[in-house]
């Protein structure tokens, strides 16, 4: 269907030429990137040496300036091809961004021109074993000593977790009677600070060449410049930015689920059952048809979405009811198209399967469709 996105001619080259950079740098390592479990560094340079890691970012710091439309572009590009477990959106439109809301002159001239190149990839670390959307039971703390901050935790089910050089970190910093939303402080914690380790990479089932870790903090020093904005606040910062991280996912779901219905529809007019193509059978038809209706009414509610958020509108609850209805209905669709490709869709050869396994976390990550309905259920005064 015809978009109702502003794209110019300019968003048009860019997307062409995004298309070309990544089957040119990802088409023939992904394979090899999902069995080693992380995607190399230096595809991260190439990435950044070619404009596309925080492509929004101000000029004097190494940026475009470009509109968030080139972020649309990215994120869906790389869903529809398949290559989800290249965690650059994450990095462009959720972590770096804290950096250049709440970050002081000092710590954006320090670390946003590496984010740009990417000599700098970056993390958030909010998860805990015990304290997933529940910032109240978070236990990771922060203590100021000596004009430094040291903090004790853990975090776990951290995206870029290995690779990353620089991660948000959510530690209380309030006593036990400080409200939460005055207890939580954010951190940026640096490569190679005392007391900060890593686990092994998260083995999963999907998103394979994710590079998914444990973050340890054990004494863990770091200087006291290193607060992101002010203490106590951090809180309400995260808050702040969890409608572009849900909006994000959302826009890579819907991609992701229109490059599965598009491969399925070609299949089933290739595949011949009973002497005919599948896509003659009523039940395909009708699968096909349901499938395509959803995909329709999840572009219209997507896109009305990128453009609320572009003219800066506050849609915390509608990119909350994205989030959960999007992913949703993009695991549903995944799973019924690789129904329709029979035995060879359970194959690994076949595009369709990643497609499926990578789906399955949508409905977890970034906020789970539960907690998704919670929110959108307290907008309702309920």
């Amino acid at each position: 269907m015809e978009r109702s996105l502003p794209f110019t001619q300019e968003h048009q080259i860019f997307q062409e030429a995004f298309r070309k950079f990544i089957t040119a740098v990802i088409a023939d390592h992904y394979e090899s990137w999902e069995k080693e479990g992380i995607v190399p560094r230096e595809i991260w340079k190439k990435f950044g040496d070619n404009g596309y890691l925080v492509p929004w970012a101000d000029e004097k710091y190494g940026g475009a300036g470009a509109d968030y439309l080139y972020s649309v572009i990215i994120g869906e590009e790389l869903a529809r091809y398949g290559a989800g477990s290249v965690f650059v959106p994450l990095h462009n439109d959720i972590v770096v961004p804290y950096l250049d809301a709440f970050g002081n002159e000092e710590q954006k001239q320090k670390w946003m021109p590496g984010c740009i190149t990417g000599d700098c990839i970056t993390a958030v670390a909010m998860t805990e074993p015990d304290a997933g959307s529940d910032l109240a039971a978070m236990k990771t703390s922060a203590v100021k000593k000596g004009g430094k901050w040291v903090l004790n935790g853990q975090k776990t089910f951290i995206s870029n977790g290995i690779l990353s050089d620089l991660v948000v970190v959510a530690a209380k910093t309030g006593g036990a009677d400080t409200p939460v939303h005055q207890s939580v402080s954010l951190f940026v914690v640096e490569r190679g600070a005392p007391g900060f380790t890593r686990g092994e990479p998260i083995k999963k089932i999907g998103l394979k060449a994710q590079d998914t870790a444990e973050l340890f903090f054990d004494d863990c020093e770091i200087p006291e410049g290193n607060l992101l904005g002010q203490e106590g606040m951090g809180f309400i910062y995260l808050m702040q930015k969890l409608q572009p991280e849900r909006l994000l996912c959302a826009i890579g779901s819907q991609a992701a689920a229109e490059k599965c219905f598009e491969i399925t529809v070609a299949y089933t007019k290739e595949r011949k059952v009973f002497g005919k193509p599948l896509s003659r059978f009523q039940n395909t038809q009708f699968s096909l048809a349901e499938m395509a209706t959803e995909l329709a009414v999840g572009r219209s509610f997507v896109d009305d979405l990128i453009k609320a958020h572009m003219a800066g509108k506050s849609v915390v609850n509608e990119t909350c009811m994205a989030k959960f209805w999007i992913t949703e209905m993009a695991k549903r669709v995944a799973d019924q198209c690789l129904q329709l490709f029979g035995g060879y869709g359970y194959c690994a050869e076949y595009p369709i399967s990643r497609f499926y396994l990578d789906a399955r976390v949508q409905t977890i990550y970034a906020g789970t469709s539960e907690v998704m309905k919670m929110i959108v259920a307290r907008g309702l005064g309920l």
